[in-house]
């Protein structure tokens, strides 16, 4: 049987292979539960990524569990490509090491799929076969033949990752990749693991393997680079150029140590300059921003302001030279328009006199198609914030979507919150909470060296979950005194989640984000928190179930 593969012969294509619900997540403190990896893959999906690697199923019960849901849902709905025309659900990946057991796992989570892959990797440079795998180059040669072989009895579409490629003696790498090919595989990627190649070297490890491996050139050649020399994305081009047609990425460019190649930046870059690259790629890229903003808003890691493409800067001119030329030709200072990443370009102002058909009017103008019962929802909070600023911006709507829609499964709900404090009192806090399974409410106070810590101290005793601090970040959403507030925090775990997590295998760090907005950012800080309480004990449940099941 061949394989499916997703190519297009009339456009030179180069495909988009996504990698933030594997990769990406694996940045600390970018933990994701299920819903929120089935809403991000349902965004890549109308994002139009041609191949998404949805998670590591032999890394945990919880893995398996998220990308099987993905293959089950995502991977069966037909959608719509950036013509209008019907398009076939996109590839869906399982990462699995090179042994048979994790290679069944990737199978059975994602064979539910229209069009399954198995990707399947060993290292081969010379310290990760040392020390690593402590395994020699003839050994490493034949678990590769015998672990594509077995992928493919399994699955059509295969891929194969030398791991530390950028860092492999390219003849062994050569090898390597024929037997991986002799066996079945139908995708070669690259890997620069640590991010240790500059674009000119990648280019040339991306030209010579097409030219020295016997059976390259039948094949798809993926470039997979990392950010550890801030070299990811010129690498990742470089690699386009010398014949890649395939590039594995995240979106933000997430993921470990200093990330992954970025999917906006290198999708713009073929847009922008199509002049150069000649290419295209299935990307729908006003969809751009709004994946931004999800994947920024469940990991809690948030885009810089001076992030290509994506970044709050990105079209933002404040010297008075780059202001003039604006003036007077938007091309003086923008090589691209705001609205191809999908930011709204709407002159529709909304102040606390609009109506609902005017705030629809206006989501609809910005990009959102939402159902009705989900604009209800905004709208009353809509209704909430115009009674406390004159006018709505775009980007407070952005953010009370983001907030509105993205939030994780509940167990307390915030009810109200006072708090007191000055230069000569003890900052306090009275928190009332409602746990929403038994609709009890419980009100404590908290004492605090601010009043944020009070409202925590307050939570903190009615929940009683112990748990770290370790980041949180506030940030105004527009201009003005009146400006919302946008709060991030990040939780850090304390046992015994990390103790469940060992047993089986996961990391023993758990990470928990939370981000929430509001006029008052005491109000945003305590509803963020609660965000991150409620996903860490929503986990905590979630791996004692699991112990429970393996005891």
């Amino acid at each position: 049987m061949e394989p499916d593969v997703p190519v297009n012969v009339e456009r030179d294509v180069v495909l988009i292979f996504d990698t933030t619900l594997r990769d990406g997540e694996q940045s600390p403190g970018a933990t994701l539960n299920v819903q929120e990896k089935l809403d991000i893959a349902r965004q890549l999906a109308r994002l139009g990524v041609d191949i998404m690697e949805a998670g590591f199923p032999a890394a945990s019960p919880g893995d398996l569990e998220g990308v099987k849901l993905i293959a089950d849902t995502v991977g069966r709905e037909p959608r719509v490509d950036k013509f209008g025309h019907a398009a076939p659900p996109p590839v869906i990946c399982g990462l699995a090491r090179a042994s048979k057991g994790d290679i069944d796992k990737a199978w059975e989570a994602v064979k539910g799929a229209d069009r399954p892959r198995i990707h399947t990797f060993l290292a081969t440079s010379a310290v990760h076969m040392e020390y690593k795998l402590k395994m020699t180059p003839d050994e490493v040669l034949a678990r590769v033949s015998e672990m594509v072989a077995y992928a493919r009895s399994l699955c059509p579409d295969v891929e194969f990752s030398p791991e530390d490629a950028g860092r492999s003696d390219p003849r062994f790498l050569y090898k390597v990749l024929a037997a991986a090919i002799e066996a079945g595989a139908t995708t070669l990627n690259i890997p620069d693991t640590v991010g240790y190649t500059v674009p000119e070297e990648y280019g040339k490890l991306i030209r010579d393997i097409r030219e020295n491996t016997p059976g390259a050139k039948n094949v798809v050649i993926s470039c997979h680079c990392h950010d550890d020399l801030g070299l990811a994305t010129a690498n990742t081009l470089a690699g386009v150029e010398n014949g890649a047609r395939q590039v594995e990425v995240t979106i933000n460019g997430i993921g470990e140590r200093a990330g992954n190649t970025s999917l906006e930046e290198v999708t713009m870059a073929l847009y922008t300059r199509s002049q150069v690259y000649e290419l295209d790629t299935n990307i729908i890229t006003q969809e751009i921003h709004r994946s931004s903003d999800m994947v920024s808003r469940y990991t809690g890691m948030v885009v810089q302001p001076n992030k290509a493409i994506v970044g709050a800067n990105a079209f933002a001119h404040e010297a008075g030279i780059h202001q003039d030329g604006m003036l007077k030709n938007k091309r003086t200072y923008e090589i691209m328009d705001a609205g191809t990443i999908g930011l709204s370009q709407s002159k529709l102002v909304l102040g606390k006199h609009s109506g609902r058909h005017a705030f629809r009017v206006k989501l609809e103008g910005m990009g959102y198609q939402l159902a009705d019962d989900a604009v209800d929802d905004v709208f009353k909070r809509f209704k909430e914030l115009a009674d406390k600023k004159k006018v709505v911006t775009d980007s407070d709507l952005e953010a009370l979507i983001g907030d509105e829609l993205y939030k994780p499964p509940e167990t307390w709900r915030i009810e109200d919150i006072q708090v007191q404090c000055g230069t000569t009192l003890i900052p306090t806090a009275v928190v009332r909470l409602r746990n929403v399974e038994t609709d009890d409410v419980v009100t404590d106070a908290g004492f605090g060296t601010g009043p944020v810590d009070a409202v925590y101290q307050g939570i903190n005793r009615i929940v009683g979950t112990q748990s770290r601090l370790v980041e949180f970040v506030i940030q105004a959403i527009d201009e003005g005194l009146d400006a919302v507030g946008d709060v991030t925090i990040r939780i850090e775990a304390c046992e015994p989640i990390g103790t469940v997590e060992r047993v089986h295998g996961g990391r023993g760090r758990r990470i928990f984000s939370g981000r929430s907005i509001d006029t008052d950012i005491v109000v945003a800080s305590a509803k963020a928190y609660m965000q991150a309480l409620n996903k860490l004990m929503a986990a905590r449940e979630e791996t004692e179930s699991v112990l429970a099941v393996s005891l």
